[in-house]
């Protein structure tokens, strides 16, 4: 069987997109009162689209190594809700201030900031009920309760987000790049790969590779992004652009230039795509979105 095109995996990956955002939004329904505005904005920031690719990891990697997109389910909707979590923040006045996310207000703009500070709140302790409820096997949710409290947190996403802040308006440094991309993103996909084993209950041998591939495609995932930020459109990114230079941030066009980001991106490429071969033909899917990733044009 031929590998996937960038172009198929790319309606694969909107289809499948399309399934999951049923059951999304399907949790995203409170048990006890809310306060309406809260249910609101929670589900706008959480089911406002995009190409959930992490959960699409969470959910792959965990059929790989044997298990179901059932079995997935939990720890993928965990995983997004501390995503939509970040996105939200980090679009607030006081971190990155956009107005538009996916083309349409960003969740301050359309609900105010007190409420956007508390839906993205909501959604990061949303996200460990799930995996507290969802899952079944008591060890399963230790393990992947860790994972993502350890992948969202101050040694992780958090920490990179706190490191993109103070590298702002400070001379461009590629090692301080390297760590800012690391923590900011890398770890949050390296955390996909790792709960879609758990999930499955998967060898150690197979956690480690999953892990290794989401790692490494999360670091060209970011190189991705800072590259569309100079070189992408807003009609096309249904956001502002050339923001990333405008704030002084540390990315990798700014540090090496466009060329060298997308030699360094190829080469994290090639990583990703080297740690999926205990997989084998299976996982071809996953080798075409590493392509499909770092040539998107939003």
């Amino acid at each position: 069987m031929e590998e996937p095109t960038t172009a198929e995996v790319g309606e694969r990956l909107a289809a499948w997109a399309g399934r999951f955002n049923a059951r999304f939004e399907a949790l995203l329904v409170p048990s006890e009162p809310v306060p309406p505005i809260m249910v609101e904005a929670v589900r706008y920031a959480a089911a406002s689209g995009g190409k959930r690719v992490r959960p699409y990891i969470v959910t792959r990697t965990c059929e790989l190594c044997g298990g179901t997109e059932d079995d997935a389910l939990p720890a993928a909707a965990a995983l997004e809700c501390v995503h939509a979590f970040s996105l939200v923040h980090d679009d607030l006045p006081a971190m990155d201030n956009d107005d538009f996310r996916r083309g349409r207000p960003t969740c301050h703009k359309a609900y105010g900031e007190a409420v956007a500070i508390l839906a993205g709140d909501a959604l990061v302790t949303l996200a460990f009920e799930l995996l507290a409820t969802r899952m079944k096997d008591p060890q399963k949710i230790v393990r992947a309760v860790t994972e993502l409290a350890r992948g969202a947190g101050w040694a992780g996403m958090i920490g990179g987000q706190t490191e993109d802040i103070l590298g702002e308006k400070c001379a461009p440094d590629l090692e301080r790049v390297r760590q800012i991309h690391r923590g900011k993103t890398a770890r949050l996909f390296e955390a996909a790969g790792r709960l879609g084993a758990i999930s499955a209950g998967a060898d150690e041998a197979q956690t480690s590779a999953a892990a290794e591939f989401g790692h490494y495609l999360g670091l060209a995932f970011q190189i991705a992004d800072d590259i569309l930020d100079v070189t992408g459109s807003a009609q096309e990114l249904g956001k502002a652009v050339a923001k990333d230079a405008q704030a002084g941030k540390q990315t990798y066009p700014a540090a090496v230039g466009l060329e060298e980001s997308r030699r360094i991106a190829r080469t994290f490429v090639d990583k990703a795509i080297g740690a999926l071969r205990i997989f084998g033909p299976a996982a071809d899917d996953l080798r075409a979105l590493v392509r499909f990733v770092i040539d998107r044009k939003k």
